[in-house]
């Protein structure tokens, strides 16, 4: 296992001259050893980009990648003792089930009673163990990628296990089976393991610390209740939660504040800037019965029945404009009903505040 930092850029152009011609814009970061880690985002936004450069599959067109402080950036993977799962399944499927999983373990010379043992090891982890005789080729999808998986995990020396999509093929109901056996592998063998998805489901309840990645950029590092509770940029607010946060315009206007058209008081902390975004999760958005000091007026535009709550969304402004601010109440409760007019509470402690360049303010 290692420590792995990265201080680096790259671009698949040979002169990039502008941030769009760059796959990762250049960034400082660390990721610690024996760390479960997610790097989350949209398709394009450079996060299998960032896995290939860790593993030596690309070579940075710009800086270094260094494992416990060792400059690595022109080592093979296999120099760097890399496992990589990839989103399809590869093994060898005239192999046995037994057999796949030695495989990493025989080429590196191992006795054969450690990788009986470690190759039992893995099998039970991964609930295979009634399998290890069986060939590959006569496994269900989901049966041939804990193969793959076990084959990132069998070995002890490794530096890091790298996770691209490997739960693509996994159908939905057992996605969930093998996201808690990572985590318990994890916990047991305290590997490295760095894992691309653009689940923010898998990613949360995978990673101790996740990776935001947007455009090239690493936006915001974090455990879950951080990214949810204080995202640092507009951007994993949007992304993170279902749905996103609500952004409403706002700027100061005299003794309070003014939030889509409507005057506010002001809230207590640092000073805001003359023009701000007001940001505020659909969970943390209140309906009160009557006018209050942080309570918007709105109208109901939709109420939509998701089973284990209600999702109301309510317009607030007037005119062209108009902005839909969106709300999360209990299965218990009684939703309010199109046309209602409501007030809904969108100043208190979990409200952030957002600058022109749409990086948290406070």
């Amino acid at each position: 296992m290692a420590r792995i930092e990265l201080r680096l850029a790259h671009s698949y152009k040979a002169d990039p001259r502008q941030d769009s011609d760059y796959a990762l814009l250049p960034l400082a970061m660390s990721f610690d050893d024996g760390g479960a880690y997610a790097l989350l985002g949209p398709s394009g936004c450079g996060k299998t980009t960032m896995l290939n450069l860790i593993s030596g599959l690309l070579r940075p067109s710009q800086g270094t990648v260094s494992f416990d402080g060792r400059d690595v950036t022109a080592l093979s993977p296999q120099a760097r003792n890399i496992a990589q799962v990839f989103q399809f399944p590869v093994i060898y499927d005239t192999m046995t089930v037994a057999e796949n999983l030695a495989f990493p373990l025989k080429n590196r010379g191992l006795p054969a009673e450690r990788i009986r043992q470690r190759v039992g090891r893995i099998a039970e982890m991964l609930e295979l163990s009634g399998q290890l005789q069986q060939r590959a080729a006569n496994l269900a999808a989901d049966a041939k990628q804990k193969i793959s998986l076990g084959r990132g995990l069998v070995r002890e020396d490794v530096s890091a296990v790298l996770f691209d999509e490997p739960l693509t093929v996994i159908d939905p109901h057992l996605k969930w089976q093998l996201r808690r056996k990572l985590k318990q592998i994890h916990q047991e063998l305290k590997l490295t393991l760095i894992y691309v998805t653009h689940d923010q489901v898998e990613a949360l309840t995978f990673a101790e610390q996740t990776v935001v990645m947007s455009q090239g950029r690493a936006v915001q590092t974090g455990s879950a209740d951080a990214l949810f509770e204080r995202p640092q940029h507009r951007f994993v607010g949007l992304f993170i939660g279902s749905p996103g946060m609500n952004f409403l315009p706002g700027r100061r206007a005299g003794e309070g504040i003014e939030v889509a058209g409507q005057g506010l008081a002001l809230p207590p902390g640092p000073a805001l800037p003359e023009r701000f975004t007001l940001g505020v999760r659909p969970e943390y958005v209140e309906l009160r019965g009557e006018a209050g000091p942080g309570a918007l007026r709105a109208t109901v535009r939709r109420v939509q029945d998701i089973g284990t709550f209600w999702l109301i969304g309510a317009s607030v402004g007037e005119g062209g404009s108009e902005q839909l601010l969106k709300l999360r109440l209990p299965a218990g409760a009684r939703p309010p009903a199109p046309g209602e007019a409501v007030w809904l509470q969108v100043l208190g402690p979990h409200t952030c505040f957002y600058g022109e360049n749409e990086e948290l303010l406070r």
